[in-house]
């Protein structure tokens, strides 16, 4: 996946994914990913049960920590904090266009 952009050895961001590209994931040695877009945000966007359930089937760990964008709160930072901390292995945050994901990330890291 060329949109990929790692923000540390272990953790990366990249916008919407789709179920396909899970397969990938897992084979690029990702453990888990982390969603931070509310369902039904743009038309036409996987649910986030469409990815946990294709996650899943291929070995990997879903969460789904959905933020507007500029709204994320202190329970969403600690959420997002427990979700990379506890995966065992790299993660992958995204959103619509990765943004969301990286502040999130550098929110735990302040």
């Amino acid at each position: 996946m060329n949109n990929v952009t790692h923000i540390t050895p272990d953790f990366a961001v990249s916008p919407q994914i789709t179920p396909a590209q899970l397969a990938k994931l897992k084979a690029a040695g990702f453990t888990t990913v982390i969603c931070n877009r509310p369902d039904h945000e743009d038309a036409g966007q996987p649910t986030f049960a469409e990815i946990k359930a294709a996650a899943e089937a291929v070995g990997l760990e879903a969460h789904h920590i959905p933020i507007k964008p500029g709204q994320a709160t202190g329970a969403d930072v600690e959420a997002f904090d427990t979700a990379v901390t506890t995966a065992k292995g790299k993660v992958l945050a995204y959103c619509r266009s990765g943004g969301r994901a990286q502040s999130l990330f550098a929110a735990t890291r302040g």
